[in-house]
């Protein structure tokens, strides 16, 4: 079987069309399978009192301060039109590569099918926003759901209406912590994943400069079909999401690692003094979710909401990915 490796070029390409085109080359270059972006749209983000200053109780933070109107005006100059966002389905299918983007709300699922997406990402947060992937199931010949900050009975249900309403679709393993440790990846949730369907992956977090491949390459190593890994053509320091990606050279290592048989693997592996079977056990234990989860949790679900014009109630109301109010 050929291991998916998905180039999550996320914010790195900072709104700018000529570092977004030089990326997708760059990542085809390098062997991936999948390049990706994400359908931000700064004017359906979620205005939250809670996380204008953040909140704390007895000096425990409950909720992160990130402001509204920063984060509205951070998100707009890192939101692709719909020229540029044609624009990289067409270079993605110049370079072989399959164009792939995360949908954060249900009405976009429309726009990015007439755009030409064929294939579709879920963020992690939207692993338990069940009537979204009803919705985005069907339409789609491959959906990618990812399983941080979401609970295993979450899961699971998720992975019934995937059973029931999906063509293809694969669940990903990550920690919702960035960066994410080496002693936080969790690679015991592959086997629990993997009870649910053959196809499983891994979303990388882990650290640009301390531990850029280590993570990837155990969950390779300890069966995943699907790697996915943020990626940058840019200094670390020069994009939010640099300090979690890798650059290309790092990505045709990781690429050409996919393609080793497992005794090769080993070896690749014991050469950097890891034991990958260090890394798992025989019994998963579902170890919940850390502060720092939940922290993010409460921020990014329901980050973005839907509109639906109801004029008979009020000019504008809107509706979560969980809801089952249809999208007029």
């Amino acid at each position: 079987m050929t291991i998916k490796v998905i180039a999550e070029l996320c914010q790195n390409h900072n709104g700018d069309k000529d570092i977004l085109i030089n990326m997708i080359h760059e990542a085809s270059n390098a062997g991936a399978t999948h390049v990706k972006i994400q359908h931000i749209k700064p004017e359906y983000l979620n205005f939250r009192p809670r996380h204008e200053n953040g909140i704390f109780i007895r000096e425990k933070q409950k909720s992160f301060k990130r402001p509204f109107k920063e984060e509205y005006n951070r998100l707009s100059k890192l939101s692709l039109n719909d020229d540029l966002i044609s624009l990289f389905i067409e270079t993605c299918i110049s370079k072989k590569v399959i164009p792939l983007t995360t949908c954060f709300i249900r009405a976009d699922i429309e726009n990015i099918i007439n755009q030409g997406f064929k294939e579709i990402k879920v963020a992690s947060y939207d692993c338990s926003s069940y009537q979204m992937l009803r919705e985005l199931s069907p339409r789609f010949d491959h959906i990618y759901v990812s399983t941080g900050a979401t609970y295993d009975r979450e899961v699971i249900y998720a992975s019934s209406i995937l059973k029931k309403y999906a063509k293809n679709f694969s669940l990903m393993q990550c920690t919702t912590i960035y960066p994410t440790l080496i002693s936080q990846i969790n690679l015991d949730r592959l086997k629990f994943l993997n009870n649910l369907t053959e196809n499983f992956g891994f979303s990388d977090h882990s650290s640009s400069e301390k531990e850029p491949l280590i993570a990837s390459k155990l969950a390779l190593f300890h069966g995943a079909k699907i790697i996915e890994r943020h990626f940058t053509i840019l200094k670390s320091n020069q994009t939010k999401d640099g300090p979690v990606s890798i650059n290309p050279s790092e990505l045709n290592e990781l690429v050409l690692f996919s393609k080793l048989n497992k005794e090769d693997q080993l070896n690749d592996l014991k050469k950097i003094n890891i034991n990958p079977y260090e890394f798992v056990t025989n019994t998963y234990i579902d170890k919940g979710l850390s502060e720092v989860e939940l922290l993010n949790r409460d921020y990014y679900k329901g980050r973005f909401v839907s509109p639906i014009i109801r004029e008979d109630i009020y000019p504008k109301e809107y509706v979560t990915n969980c809801e089952e109010t249809p999208l007029n």
